[in-house]
């Protein structure tokens, strides 16, 4: 009896080692796993020079838009091939043959039933030397504000146009969103644009070079008239978004003998963009928040740096959070720096107390939150009779804020002509205009009702350049030249 219990607790204490070493043993694999995992993660932060861009797609509704991004993911082998023939039965399916390739970026039934892209569509590829993430903005007039929630993201544009016949006119004769949208995108900060003449392969068009220098001719003129220097910051090339054709590869002469330039890949991958300043004081704008085991912030940083564990500000109700998670596209890092579109994973604040709009920012130096600022507007174009004085409302769009606003007062007019020849010693005192007219750039007091976290132009010009909006017309478009001083939201 006594030698089967000697037995058995030998028996317990060799299994009670074994366990001891089995845990010892698995503690040691975990410890390894993770040191594999940090030495993976310094490496992945190592790796990743490729420099990233986000490009949004503008311009006239049915002008090929999503079909070219979706043309982009599928070259870049970001889409396969089972997912377009699903895609090609569905749209056939729909009596929509030449829709397919929009599926990839139009992704809810409502965008694939109206073959209209409602929601800003958003996707991510790599050429050679960059990473991108494309905005794939709505061009329908009625969605204008998403498109400018997208734009304003954005460091370089592609404006898509329709070589097809009476389709480039329509979208830019007066009205048509290829004039609005090329405004807008200057005016949110799109300082590069990619104008791609698209569906050349059209049987009206059949890679006409006279279509292209045509629509070319025509475009030049405006975008000048927009602001844009079109030597320097302006490329035209023509492509077909439906078959692919000049985009990742040049053009085959026996296709088009007329173009030796470059195709969109190419373009894409050599343009060049101001540098933003990591060592900046933060600045995220929030475009979207939700839950996930906590609360979640989507935005894209403008500048400065984040890093998990870094104790921030929401502003403007001035929470203390602190950054306890950063995911880029689907991968978790371990800090973010400026132009990255990042989702930063917060503790210290519920949801609900976050709204599209706020900025997280640094703590040793918050943005700003005013309840008015003054700023310099250019006026496009006033709805009929209408006036631009005191008392004129408007909505007012800046970085992700959507805000009602009221011009309170009428600063002075500048005479833009007069400027550049005028002497900058000898002011003459201004006299205040009462009101203004079409085309006028005035200087003017803005007011709303709610905190907003803006900065001026001249600082951070992310979140100093707006665009003025009523009845779904852009009005104005304009930049902050003064905010209230430090800690006051009026002057």
């Amino acid at each position: 009896m006594c030698a089967i219990s000697g037995y058995a607790s030998s028996l317990l204490l060799l299994t009670g080692v074994k366990e001891i070493q089995s845990s010892l043993q698995s503690l040691e694999l975990k410890a390894n796993v993770t040191a594999q995992e940090d030495a993976q993660e310094v490496e992945n932060e190592e790796e990743e020079t490729k420099r990233h861009l986000n490009v949004v797609f503008i311009g006239h509704v049915d002008a090929g838009k999503s079909t070219a991004g979706g043309q982009i993911l599928f070259l870049s082998g970001q889409v396969d091939d089972r997912t377009i023939q699903k895609y090609e039965k569905e749209a056939k399916d729909k009596s929509r043959e030449s829709w397919y390739m929009a599926y990839i970026m139009d992704t809810n039934e409502e965008e694939r039933v109206k073959g209209k892209t409602v929601e800003v569509g958003r996707a991510h590829f790599e050429t050679e030397h960059t990473r991108f993430t494309i905005l794939d903005a709505p061009g329908h007039k009625s969605y204008v504000p998403n498109m400018i929630s997208g734009a304003s993201q954005a460091d370089i544009g592609v404006l898509v146009i329709s070589a097809r016949k009476g389709e480039f006119e329509t979208g830019y004769e007066k009205g048509g969103q290829t004039r609005e949208h090329v405004l807008l995108a200057k005016t949110l900060g799109v300082s590069k644009l990619v104008v791609v003449i698209n569906k050349m392969d059209e049987p009206t068009v059949k890679w006409s070079k006279e279509r292209y220098d045509e629509i070319e001719g025509k475009m030049v003129p405006f975008l000048k008239s927009s602001g844009y220097n079109v030597k320097k910051d302006v490329q035209f090339l023509p492509i077909s978004g439906l078959l692919g054709t000049n985009m990742k590869t040049r053009l085959d002469k026996s296709i088009c003998s007329w173009w030796d330039g470059p195709c969109l890949f190419e373009v894409l991958d050599r343009i060049e963009v101001p540098l933003r300043d990591p060592k900046g004081p933060v600045r995220m704008p929030i475009i979207d928040k939700y839950k996930d085991m906590g609360t979640v912030v989507m935005g894209k940083i403008e500048s400065g740096t984040i890093r998990e564990g870094d104790s921030l500000l929401v502003m403007p109700n001035k929470s203390h959070v602190k950054a306890i998670g950063i995911s880029l596209d689907e991968s978790k890092v371990r800090r973010a720096g400026p132009a990255e579109n990042v989702r930063v994973k917060l503790s210290g604040i519920e949801e609900e107390d976050i709204m599209a709009g706020f900025v997280l920012s640094s703590v040793a130096n918050p943005v700003g939150a005013v309840t008015e600022f003054n700023a310099q507007l250019q006026i496009l174009e006033l709805l009929d009779n209408a006036i631009f004085t005191a008392g004129y409302k408007a909505v007012l769009h800046i970085h992700s804020v959507v805000e009602e606003c009221e011009i309170v007062e009428l600063i002075e007019e500048i005479d833009m002509k007069k400027k550049k020849e005028a002497d900058p010693k000898k002011k003459k005192p201004k006299r205040k205009p009462l009101f203004v007219k079409n085309g006028a750039v005035v200087v003017c007091r803005v007011q709303v009702n709610n905190l907003i976290c803006i900065e001026k132009f001249s600082d951070f010009p992310q979140l100093g350049r707006f665009t003025l909006r009523t009845e779904g017309k852009t009005v104005a478009v304009g930049k902050v030249v003064e905010v209230p001083p430090v800690g006051s939201p009026t002057f």
